[in-house]
Protein backbone atom coordinates (compact mmCIF):
# COMPACT_ATOMS: atom_id res chain seq x y z
CA UNK A 1 0.00 0.00 0.00
CA UNK A 2 1.47 3.38 -1.07
CA UNK A 3 1.01 6.10 1.56
CA UNK A 4 -0.35 9.43 0.34
CA UNK A 5 2.40 11.45 2.06
CA UNK A 6 5.37 9.45 0.74
CA UNK A 7 6.63 12.52 -1.21
CA UNK A 8 8.30 15.35 0.75
CA UNK A 9 7.25 18.84 -0.42
CA UNK A 10 10.57 19.57 -2.13
CA UNK A 11 10.44 16.34 -4.18
CA UNK A 12 6.81 17.02 -5.14
CA UNK A 13 7.89 20.49 -6.30
CA UNK A 14 10.80 19.11 -8.33
CA UNK A 15 8.57 16.49 -9.98
CA UNK A 16 5.97 19.13 -10.85
CA UNK A 17 8.63 21.32 -12.46
CA UNK A 18 10.01 18.32 -14.35
CA UNK A 19 6.58 17.37 -15.68
CA UNK A 20 5.97 20.93 -16.94
CA UNK A 21 9.24 21.33 -18.83
CA UNK A 22 8.37 22.05 -22.50
CA UNK A 23 10.90 19.65 -24.03
CA UNK A 24 10.79 16.84 -21.49
CA UNK A 25 10.39 13.26 -22.73
CA UNK A 26 6.76 12.14 -22.72
CA UNK A 27 7.62 9.06 -20.65
CA UNK A 28 9.43 11.22 -18.07
CA UNK A 29 6.53 13.67 -17.77
CA UNK A 30 4.05 10.84 -17.43
CA UNK A 31 6.01 9.16 -14.64
CA UNK A 32 6.48 12.46 -12.82
CA UNK A 33 2.73 13.16 -13.08
CA UNK A 34 1.94 9.72 -11.71
CA UNK A 35 4.23 10.16 -8.71
CA UNK A 36 2.73 13.56 -7.90
CA UNK A 37 -0.79 12.11 -8.08
CA UNK A 38 0.21 9.21 -5.84
CA UNK A 39 1.76 11.69 -3.41
CA UNK A 40 -1.59 13.47 -3.23
CA UNK A 41 -3.33 10.30 -2.11
CA UNK A 42 -4.57 8.85 -5.40
CA UNK A 43 -4.54 5.07 -5.67
CA UNK A 44 -2.50 3.16 -8.26
CA UNK A 45 -5.74 2.14 -9.96
CA UNK A 46 -6.94 5.74 -10.21
CA UNK A 47 -3.62 6.98 -11.56
CA UNK A 48 -3.38 4.12 -14.06
CA UNK A 49 -6.89 4.79 -15.32
CA UNK A 50 -6.25 8.52 -15.66
CA UNK A 51 -2.93 8.07 -17.51
CA UNK A 52 -4.07 5.03 -19.54
CA UNK A 53 -1.46 2.75 -17.99
CA UNK A 54 -1.32 -0.69 -16.41
CA UNK A 55 -1.77 -0.83 -12.61
CA UNK A 56 1.39 -2.87 -12.18
CA UNK A 57 3.44 -0.31 -14.10
CA UNK A 58 2.35 2.48 -11.77
CA UNK A 59 3.08 0.36 -8.68
CA UNK A 60 6.73 -0.06 -9.66
CA UNK A 61 7.44 3.66 -10.02
CA UNK A 62 7.44 4.67 -6.30
CA UNK A 63 10.00 1.95 -5.52
CA UNK A 64 12.17 3.04 -8.45
CA UNK A 65 11.84 6.63 -7.28
CA UNK A 66 12.98 5.69 -3.79
CA UNK A 67 16.14 4.22 -5.30
CA UNK A 68 17.00 6.85 -7.93
CA UNK A 69 15.12 10.04 -6.98
CA UNK A 70 14.22 12.80 -9.43
CA UNK A 71 17.57 12.45 -11.17
CA UNK A 72 16.82 8.83 -12.05
CA UNK A 73 13.67 9.90 -13.85
CA UNK A 74 15.12 12.95 -15.60
CA UNK A 75 18.14 10.97 -16.83
CA UNK A 76 15.89 8.74 -18.98
CA UNK A 77 17.20 8.68 -22.57
CA UNK A 78 14.72 6.37 -24.26
CA UNK A 79 14.78 2.63 -24.97
CA UNK A 80 13.50 1.49 -21.59
CA UNK A 81 14.71 1.85 -18.07
CA UNK A 82 18.08 0.58 -16.97
CA UNK A 83 16.38 -2.07 -14.85
CA UNK A 84 16.72 -3.13 -11.26
CA UNK A 85 19.71 -5.46 -11.63
CA UNK A 86 23.36 -4.52 -11.61
CA UNK A 87 25.56 -5.49 -14.54
CA UNK A 88 27.07 -8.35 -12.53
CA UNK A 89 23.64 -9.69 -11.64
CA UNK A 90 22.44 -9.41 -15.23
CA UNK A 91 25.48 -11.44 -16.30
CA UNK A 92 24.64 -14.04 -13.65
CA UNK A 93 21.02 -14.14 -14.82
CA UNK A 94 22.03 -14.63 -18.45
CA UNK A 95 24.43 -17.42 -17.50
CA UNK A 96 21.69 -19.18 -15.50
CA UNK A 97 19.15 -18.91 -18.35
CA UNK A 98 21.74 -20.14 -20.85
CA UNK A 99 22.51 -23.17 -18.70
CA UNK A 100 19.00 -24.16 -17.59
CA UNK A 101 16.81 -22.99 -20.52
CA UNK A 102 13.72 -22.23 -18.38
CA UNK A 103 10.35 -22.71 -20.07
CA UNK A 104 8.60 -19.53 -18.93
CA UNK A 105 9.17 -15.96 -17.79
CA UNK A 106 7.42 -16.85 -14.53
CA UNK A 107 10.19 -19.34 -13.69
CA UNK A 108 12.82 -16.70 -14.42
CA UNK A 109 11.02 -14.12 -12.29
CA UNK A 110 10.85 -16.59 -9.40
CA UNK A 111 14.60 -17.28 -9.70
CA UNK A 112 15.39 -13.54 -9.69
CA UNK A 113 13.28 -13.05 -6.57
CA UNK A 114 14.86 -16.02 -4.80
CA UNK A 115 18.43 -15.20 -5.82
CA UNK A 116 18.48 -11.40 -5.65
CA UNK A 117 15.40 -10.54 -3.60
CA UNK A 118 14.05 -8.39 -6.46
CA UNK A 119 10.49 -8.70 -7.71
CA UNK A 120 9.49 -7.71 -11.23
CA UNK A 121 5.91 -6.60 -10.87
CA UNK A 122 5.01 -6.87 -14.57
CA UNK A 123 5.72 -9.56 -17.10
CA UNK A 124 6.41 -6.86 -19.70
CA UNK A 125 9.23 -5.38 -17.63
CA UNK A 126 10.84 -8.79 -17.20
CA UNK A 127 10.54 -9.54 -20.93
CA UNK A 128 12.23 -6.23 -21.77
CA UNK A 129 15.09 -7.11 -19.41
CA UNK A 130 15.53 -10.51 -21.06
CA UNK A 131 15.49 -8.92 -24.52
CA UNK A 132 18.18 -6.46 -23.48
CA UNK A 133 20.30 -9.42 -22.42
CA UNK A 134 19.94 -10.97 -25.88
CA UNK A 135 17.52 -13.65 -24.70
CA UNK A 136 14.29 -14.67 -26.41
CA UNK A 137 11.63 -17.34 -26.04
CA UNK A 138 11.98 -19.88 -28.83
CA UNK A 139 10.96 -23.42 -29.62
CA UNK A 140 13.74 -25.90 -30.50
CA UNK A 141 13.62 -27.32 -33.98
CA UNK A 142 13.87 -31.05 -34.51
CA UNK A 143 16.91 -32.31 -36.37
CA UNK A 144 18.12 -35.82 -37.03
CA UNK A 145 21.40 -36.92 -35.49
CA UNK A 146 22.09 -38.68 -38.81
CA UNK A 147 22.08 -35.49 -40.89
CA UNK A 148 25.08 -35.34 -43.20
CA UNK A 149 26.21 -31.77 -44.04
CA UNK A 150 28.42 -33.14 -46.83
CA UNK A 151 25.54 -34.97 -48.54
CA UNK A 152 23.34 -31.91 -48.24
CA UNK A 153 25.98 -29.73 -49.86
CA UNK A 154 26.45 -32.19 -52.73
CA UNK A 155 22.69 -32.37 -53.30
CA UNK A 156 22.27 -28.58 -53.30
CA UNK A 157 25.18 -28.12 -55.71
CA UNK A 158 23.78 -30.77 -58.07
CA UNK A 159 20.31 -29.22 -57.92
CA UNK A 160 21.60 -25.74 -58.72
CA UNK A 161 23.74 -27.12 -61.55
CA UNK A 162 20.68 -28.85 -63.01
CA UNK A 163 18.62 -25.65 -62.90
CA UNK A 164 21.42 -23.67 -64.54
CA UNK A 165 21.68 -26.17 -67.41
CA UNK A 166 17.95 -26.79 -67.88
CA UNK A 167 16.65 -26.60 -71.44
CA UNK A 168 13.34 -24.98 -72.35
CA UNK A 169 11.80 -28.41 -72.94
CA UNK A 170 12.64 -29.71 -69.46
CA UNK A 171 10.66 -29.36 -66.22
CA UNK A 172 11.39 -29.86 -62.52
CA UNK A 173 8.87 -31.07 -59.92
CA UNK A 174 8.94 -32.11 -56.28
CA UNK A 175 6.96 -35.14 -55.11
CA UNK A 176 5.88 -36.13 -51.62
CA UNK A 177 3.15 -37.81 -49.61
CA UNK A 178 0.91 -36.19 -47.00
CA UNK A 179 -1.75 -37.68 -44.71
CA UNK A 180 -3.97 -34.87 -43.36
CA UNK A 181 -6.39 -36.04 -40.66
CA UNK A 182 -10.07 -35.13 -40.58
CA UNK A 183 -9.79 -32.97 -37.49
CA UNK A 184 -9.08 -29.45 -36.31
CA UNK A 185 -5.56 -28.18 -35.78
CA UNK A 186 -5.82 -25.68 -32.95
CA UNK A 187 -3.66 -22.57 -33.12
CA UNK A 188 -3.58 -19.43 -31.02
CA UNK A 189 -5.21 -16.23 -32.22
CA UNK A 190 -5.88 -12.70 -31.01
CA UNK A 191 -9.35 -12.10 -29.57
CA UNK A 192 -11.09 -9.93 -26.97
CA UNK A 193 -9.98 -11.12 -23.52
CA UNK A 194 -13.57 -11.47 -22.30
CA UNK A 195 -14.56 -13.82 -25.15
CA UNK A 196 -14.18 -17.58 -24.64
CA UNK A 197 -13.15 -19.27 -27.87
CA UNK A 198 -13.92 -22.82 -28.94
CA UNK A 199 -13.80 -24.87 -32.12
CA UNK A 200 -16.12 -27.75 -32.85
CA UNK A 201 -14.35 -31.07 -33.08
CA UNK A 202 -15.22 -34.06 -35.21
CA UNK A 203 -15.46 -37.54 -33.76
CA UNK A 204 -13.57 -39.18 -36.60
CA UNK A 205 -9.85 -39.24 -37.29
CA UNK A 206 -9.92 -40.53 -40.86
CA UNK A 207 -6.81 -39.85 -42.92
CA UNK A 208 -6.69 -38.53 -46.47
CA UNK A 209 -3.72 -40.07 -48.28
CA UNK A 210 -2.34 -37.80 -50.99
CA UNK A 211 0.52 -38.52 -53.35
CA UNK A 212 1.31 -35.12 -54.83
CA UNK A 213 3.66 -33.07 -56.98
CA UNK A 214 4.30 -29.35 -57.49
CA UNK A 215 6.16 -27.36 -60.12
CA UNK A 216 7.88 -24.44 -58.37
CA UNK A 217 8.17 -22.51 -61.61
CA UNK A 218 4.50 -22.48 -62.59
CA UNK A 219 2.66 -23.58 -59.42
CA UNK A 220 0.97 -26.42 -61.30
CA UNK A 221 0.17 -29.43 -59.13
CA UNK A 222 -0.84 -33.05 -59.45
CA UNK A 223 -2.57 -34.53 -56.42
CA UNK A 224 -3.75 -38.15 -56.35
CA UNK A 225 -5.79 -39.36 -53.39
CA UNK A 226 -5.35 -43.06 -52.67
CA UNK A 227 -6.61 -45.53 -50.08
CA UNK A 228 -2.99 -46.65 -49.65
CA UNK A 229 0.26 -45.08 -50.77
CA UNK A 230 2.47 -47.63 -52.50
CA UNK A 231 4.34 -48.33 -55.73
CA UNK A 232 1.10 -48.31 -57.74
CA UNK A 233 0.21 -44.82 -56.53
CA UNK A 234 3.75 -43.70 -57.35
CA UNK A 235 3.40 -44.91 -60.92
CA UNK A 236 -0.07 -43.36 -61.20
CA UNK A 237 1.37 -40.01 -60.13
CA UNK A 238 4.29 -40.28 -62.57
CA UNK A 239 1.90 -41.09 -65.43
CA UNK A 240 -0.18 -38.05 -64.49
CA UNK A 241 2.94 -35.88 -64.46
CA UNK A 242 3.95 -37.01 -67.94
CA UNK A 243 0.44 -36.25 -69.17
CA UNK A 244 0.70 -32.76 -67.67
CA UNK A 245 3.80 -32.04 -69.80
CA UNK A 246 3.20 -33.63 -73.23
CA UNK A 247 5.75 -31.36 -74.94
CA UNK A 248 8.56 -31.78 -72.44
CA UNK A 249 11.52 -33.89 -73.48
CA UNK A 250 12.60 -34.61 -69.91
CA UNK A 251 10.90 -34.19 -66.55
CA UNK A 252 13.06 -34.14 -63.42
CA UNK A 253 11.26 -35.38 -60.32
CA UNK A 254 12.76 -34.87 -56.86
CA UNK A 255 11.43 -37.13 -54.10
CA UNK A 256 12.42 -38.78 -50.84
CA UNK A 257 13.70 -42.28 -50.17
CA UNK A 258 10.41 -43.93 -49.17
CA UNK A 259 10.43 -47.65 -50.07
CA UNK A 260 7.60 -47.28 -52.61
CA UNK A 261 9.65 -44.69 -54.52
CA UNK A 262 12.47 -47.24 -54.87
CA UNK A 263 10.16 -50.20 -55.60
CA UNK A 264 11.09 -52.64 -58.34
CA UNK A 265 7.76 -51.96 -60.05
CA UNK A 266 8.61 -48.25 -60.27
CA UNK A 267 12.12 -48.94 -61.61
CA UNK A 268 10.74 -51.24 -64.28
CA UNK A 269 8.15 -48.66 -65.31
CA UNK A 270 10.87 -46.01 -65.70
CA UNK A 271 12.78 -48.34 -68.07
CA UNK A 272 9.91 -48.57 -70.50
CA UNK A 273 10.54 -46.98 -73.91
CA UNK A 274 9.36 -43.40 -74.20
CA UNK A 275 9.44 -42.60 -70.51
CA UNK A 276 10.57 -39.02 -69.96
CA UNK A 277 10.85 -38.89 -66.17
CA UNK A 278 14.18 -38.90 -64.33
CA UNK A 279 14.11 -39.42 -60.56
CA UNK A 280 16.41 -37.53 -58.18
CA UNK A 281 16.43 -38.59 -54.54
CA UNK A 282 16.70 -36.12 -51.69
CA UNK A 283 19.23 -37.09 -48.98
CA UNK A 284 17.67 -38.97 -46.08
CA UNK A 285 16.47 -37.05 -43.00
CA UNK A 286 16.31 -33.79 -45.01
CA UNK A 287 12.71 -32.55 -45.22
CA UNK A 288 14.12 -29.00 -45.41
CA UNK A 289 15.37 -29.88 -48.90
CA UNK A 290 11.83 -30.66 -50.11
CA UNK A 291 9.91 -27.44 -50.89
CA UNK A 292 6.68 -29.40 -51.18
CA UNK A 293 6.80 -29.83 -47.40
CA UNK A 294 6.16 -26.08 -47.18
CA UNK A 295 3.17 -26.52 -49.48
CA UNK A 296 1.68 -28.96 -46.98
CA UNK A 297 2.16 -26.30 -44.32
CA UNK A 298 0.33 -23.75 -46.46
CA UNK A 299 -2.48 -26.26 -46.94
CA UNK A 300 -2.89 -26.76 -43.20
CA UNK A 301 -2.85 -23.00 -42.62
CA UNK A 302 -5.60 -22.48 -45.17
CA UNK A 303 -7.74 -25.55 -44.45
CA UNK A 304 -7.26 -27.15 -41.03
CA UNK A 305 -6.18 -24.37 -38.65
CA UNK A 306 -9.13 -23.69 -36.32
CA UNK A 307 -11.54 -25.01 -38.94
CA UNK A 308 -13.97 -27.90 -38.56
CA UNK A 309 -15.56 -29.90 -41.37
CA UNK A 310 -18.72 -31.72 -40.42
CA UNK A 311 -18.10 -34.60 -42.81
CA UNK A 312 -15.02 -36.43 -44.02
CA UNK A 313 -16.18 -35.85 -47.60
CA UNK A 314 -16.34 -32.10 -47.06
CA UNK A 315 -12.88 -32.17 -45.51
CA UNK A 316 -11.46 -34.05 -48.51
CA UNK A 317 -13.07 -31.65 -50.95
CA UNK A 318 -11.57 -28.67 -49.13
CA UNK A 319 -8.05 -30.13 -49.00
CA UNK A 320 -7.98 -31.38 -52.59
CA UNK A 321 -9.67 -28.24 -53.88
CA UNK A 322 -6.97 -26.11 -52.29
CA UNK A 323 -4.09 -28.24 -53.58
CA UNK A 324 -5.49 -28.79 -57.08
CA UNK A 325 -7.15 -25.47 -57.84
CA UNK A 326 -6.26 -22.73 -55.38
CA UNK A 327 -2.50 -23.34 -55.30
CA UNK A 328 -2.02 -22.78 -59.07
CA UNK A 329 -4.45 -19.84 -59.00
CA UNK A 330 -2.73 -18.19 -56.03
CA UNK A 331 0.83 -19.13 -56.91
CA UNK A 332 2.00 -15.52 -57.18
CA UNK A 333 1.18 -15.21 -53.48
CA UNK A 334 2.25 -18.67 -52.33
CA UNK A 335 5.53 -18.99 -54.22
CA UNK A 336 7.44 -16.83 -51.72
CA UNK A 337 6.72 -19.36 -48.96
CA UNK A 338 7.17 -22.51 -51.08
CA UNK A 339 10.71 -21.98 -52.30
CA UNK A 340 13.88 -23.90 -53.08
CA UNK A 341 16.03 -21.58 -51.00
CA UNK A 342 18.03 -24.49 -49.65
CA UNK A 343 20.58 -24.39 -46.86
CA UNK A 344 22.81 -26.94 -45.16
CA UNK A 345 21.82 -27.88 -41.61
CA UNK A 346 24.77 -28.99 -39.52
CA UNK A 347 23.87 -30.70 -36.21
CA UNK A 348 27.23 -29.60 -34.82
CA UNK A 349 26.04 -25.97 -34.93
CA UNK A 350 23.12 -26.68 -32.58
CA UNK A 351 22.94 -27.12 -28.86
CA UNK A 352 20.92 -30.31 -28.49
CA UNK A 353 18.50 -30.04 -25.58
CA UNK A 354 18.62 -33.23 -23.53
Amino acid sequence: MIQGNFLPPEQRRDLTILARLPKVEHRVARQANALVMLGRGKSCEEVAEFLLLEDDTVRTWPREFDQTGVKGISDFKGGGSVGQLTVARMDELKAWVTETLPHSARVIGAWIEKTFGIVYETRGGLIKLLNRLGLEHRKPQTISRKLSPAKQAVYIAAYEALLNSLDANEAVLFVDVVHPAHGVRLIGCWAPKEVKLAVEQTSGRDLLNIHGAVDLETGQTRMIDMLTVHAVSTIALLISIEAMYPAMRRIHVFLDNAPYHHAKMVREWLKQPGRRIVLHFVPTYCPHLKPIERLWGAMHKAITHNQCYATYRGFCQAVLGFLRDEVPAQWNTLRDSVTDNFRVINPAEFRVVA
